[in-house]
């Protein structure tokens, strides 16, 4: 039974009770309260389905709609160079754009050349490469973030997985370029903070973001991985509620049934947004960016209650 025919046996039974004169108010109120979790726990769950759709765009095919002579480089020149992430410098209505974006695969052979997107320390210190070489040349930044997480293997952990994301996090906070962020897909954990530092931040209508996936969260806060759809309900991990947490800085709409429907209409609004903010950012003093920007970081997180609560 979906939502929608629990919600008119409800009312019919609420319908019946006033009928029959019967006092059962705390009784409805219960029910009702019931059903509303469960219809909201639904919608989230939808939400990170259409996020992990398997037809959704990824950041190349957005990269390959938006930017015009698109570029790849390779490397961190440390260790190797990492698949997961894609890096390079593209056109934007003829301004040169550096990229830097978590690519996921398709078939699994290329999700295992991508490793489903979850890139190793090298990725991060790509990416942290090609953003001071942005800086250098007074390029601005685009990131398209769509990852479960950093990768949690041996080898990651050996080569200083959480050293790189730490210092992306605080190297992209002093960047004196305009940055803008888009969460597409899944916005997971630290592995999806290593690239969503930026002066706008932008989340896809369909788009999730949290501080940990619904089954780990369910895996450690509930001892039980098969609720992961309430751990998603609980984390509030929609663009919605992002926004109303004033964690993005907007939300861009999907076609209807997700931007798989559609990826060129997808595109178009985003590169719209980014034509215009990356032109009203390219305006401004790169030490007043800098300032903002990290006067937006402090209050992420930041929580206010009324007087007398």
């Amino acid at each position: 039974m979906n939502s929608l025919e629990l919600w008119n046996k409800f009312e019919d039974l609420k319908k019946l009770v006033l009928e029959e004169g019967l006092d059962a108010k705390k009784e409805l109120d219960k029910l009702e309260e019931k059903i509303q979790t469960g219809s909201h726990m639904e919608a989230t769950w939808r939400l990170v389905e259409l996020a992990r759709h398997q037809d959704r765009p990824y950041a190349l095919d957005y990269i390959q709609r938006i930017f015009e002579g698109f570029i790849e480089l390779h490397g961190d020149r440390y260790f190797g160079d990492d698949a997961a992430i894609v890096a390079g410098i593209g056109f934007l209505d003829g301004q040169p754009i550096t990229i830097i974006a978590n690519q996921k695969g398709r078939t699994l052979k290329e999700n295992m050349h991508r490793n489903h997107g979850m890139a190793n320390p090298e990725g991060y210190r790509k990416a942290l490469r090609l953003a001071k070489q942005a800086e250098k040349f007074h390029r601005p930044i685009v990131t398209f973030v769509d990852t479960a997480g950093a990768y949690p293997g041996l080898g990651a952990e050996e080569r200083g997985i959480g050293e790189a994301i730490a210092c992306n996090l605080k190297e992209f906070s002093q960047l004196k370029t305009p940055i803008v962020c888009i969460i597409i897909g899944e916005g997971g954990s630290g592995g999806a903070l290593g690239l969503c530092v930026g002066d706008k931040v932008y989340m896809l209508e369909n788009a999730i973001y949290s501080v940990i996936s619904p089954e780990g969260g369910a895996s450690l806060l509930l001892r039980d991985v098969s609720k992961a759809k309430d751990a998603a309900a609980m984390l509030r991990i929609t663009s919605k509620d992002l926004m109303e947490f004033k964690m993005v800085n907007g939300v861009i709409p999907e076609p209807p049934g997700g931007a798989h429907t559609d990826p060129d209409a997808s595109a178009a609004l985003i590169k719209e947004i980014l034509m215009r903010d990356i032109k009203d950012l390219s305006t401004r003093n790169p030490s007043v960016l800098v300032r903002y920007r990290n006067q937006k970081i402090r209050k992420s997180g930041m929580w206010y209650e009324d007087a007398g609560v």
